[in-house]
């Protein structure tokens, strides 16, 4: 499973604002073996948002936004939403319905538009706030609060899967342009996946399919760099 990303703010690309919720989201898909190939930042623009949507849902199984939920002036992502699909935004009464039993708000109480959802899209309930979400065939419209993102996320998690994966980790003292041809004969023996990171050590992580290929993949690499602290295996579903 391919998805995408989409942040969205002026906030954040003024850098007011520190983009935490398209981490926390990678790592979650991650671990449900998902594969996050888009990670893209876009203004409070009805336009710029629902072209970059409508890209991305015709290129992967699922887009997920965050951000520009609710009825002020810059929160247009459920508009823009609609208009990738070439819908209206109308009121939802299942959205209503649910805040006048959790939230203990009333029509009269709520601002103009809170409720709009785009036409046909089923509504998430926001338990850490007010704005709802809103899932439209494949893309996932959550808050931008980390709090209520995280919170929606979770209504919606188990509608994200991939192939089981399993993964190490070795840490090595030489420089990664000592490492490249190692990393190009690894992949291409053992069909793994294979990342580097530098900072005081290079960290390399080895991602394979079943165990006994990254056994296998991570023995030879262990025999050919110098390793200064053992290996960390991890597995996501």
């Amino acid at each position: 499973m391919d998805v995408a990303i989409v942040t969205v703010g002026d906030e954040l690309l003024a850098g007011d604002t520190q983009d935490t919720n398209s981490t926390w989201l990678c790592g979650q898909l991650t671990e449900r073996g998902v594969q996050v190939r888009r990670v893209t930042t876009v203004p409070d623009e009805i336009g710029e948002i629902a072209r970059v949507v409508n890209e991305y849902r015709a290129e992967y199984d699922a887009v997920i936004t965050t951000g520009g939920l609710g009825p002020t002036h810059d929160d247009v992502t459920m508009e823009a939403v609609a208009a990738a699909f070439g819908r209206e935004v109308e009121p939802h009464e299942g959205a209503l319905a649910w805040l006048e039993e959790h939230g203990g708000y009333s029509a009269d109480d709520l601002v103009a538009g809170t409720t709009n959802l785009p036409a046909g899209a089923r509504m998430l309930p926001n338990e850490e706030g007010v704005a709802p979400g809103a899932v439209v065939e494949t893309v996932y419209v959550l808050p931008g609060v980390p709090a209520e993102m995280k919170a929606m996320f979770q209504l919606v998690a188990d509608e994200f899967s991939g192939d089981r994966t399993y993964t190490t980790f070795l840490t090595t003292p030489q420089p990664e342009s000592e490492l490249i041809d190692l990393m190009v004969t690894l992949q291409e023996t053992f069909g793994v996946s294979v990342g580097s990171y530098p900072g005081e050590n290079v960290r390399v992580k080895v991602t394979a399919r079943d165990p006994e290929t990254l056994e296998d993949a991570a023995s030879w690499l262990r025999e050919r760099i110098d390793v200064v602290e053992g290996p960390e295996v991890s597995e996501t579903a």
